[in-house]
């Protein structure tokens, strides 16, 4: 059975680096033992995604569409499909200070979250550091190892599949009437505004509307 687009599937795969066959992303166990990431091995598993809908690199995931289900393939994407092109623009000076606000000692070759952005020091010379944000597989090809196990039908580990790519989180939730209510802590609220953003993706890809709920916690009985 061949795949579509807004298809969810089931897959497993193994990303490389073409020109060193360097392991940069597995979710396979047994690759995943060969390589230096700093993996959780027992806790990996196939990735459940939607075609086409940008859950993984575009020069994959537009791969996918049309493979049989249980057929083992390897693509090759360039790095314009993959990672993006070197920037050199994204290569700039950062003040010492904003690396002892956040307690770091800059060393050449670290890599670091700095301002939400991952990034590697280039280079560190009195008050100012030479500093790499571009993505650190930026301007490589790639090879993509991979078999589609299965498609997925269920309708709760699609929308699960959904929250958990674009909330990072799974909320409780439920559905009727083509509306997903998500369901909220009382100190979740905050989140609101975040679920919200993300309807036009649950729209396009689920044909589903989605809402939020905020559930109260139950007070304490008052005391006779």
């Amino acid at each position: 059975m061949a795949v579509k687009k807004n298809d969810f599937i089931e897959i497993e795969f193994t990303g490389k680096i073409k020109d060193t066959d360097e392991i940069f992303d597995t979710n396979i166990k047994a690759d995943a033992k060969n390589t230096d990431l700093n993996l959780d091995v027992e806790k990996l598993k196939p990735f459940i995604m939607s075609i086409g809908n940008k859950m993984l690199p575009e020069g994959f995931d537009n791969n996918l569409e049309g493979k049989q289900i249980g057929k083992k393939y390897t693509i090759e994407i360039s790095p314009e499909k993959a990672f993006g092109k070197r920037n050199s623009q994204l290569i700039r000076m950062v003040p010492l200070k904003i690396f002892n606000e956040q307690k770091i000692n800059p060393q050449r070759g670290m890599q670091l979250n700095l301002g939400g952005q991952l990034a590697r020091v280039l280079s560190a010379s009195g008050g100012r550091i030479l500093v790499d944000f571009n993505n650190p597989l930026a301007g490589k090809a790639v090879t993509y190892n991979f078999k589609i196990l299965k498609k997925i039908d269920n309708q709760d580990q699609r929308i699960n599949a959904l929250q958990d790519f674009l909330f990072r989180k799974k909320f409780p939730f439920t559905e009727k009437e083509k509306t997903i209510t998500f369901q909220l802590k009382e100190d979740e609220k905050q989140l609101e505004k975040l679920i919200e953003m993300m309807a036009p993706q649950f729209k396009e890809i689920l044909g589903m509307k989605i809402k939020t709920e905020v559930k109260k916690s139950k007070q304490p009985a008052a005391k006779k």
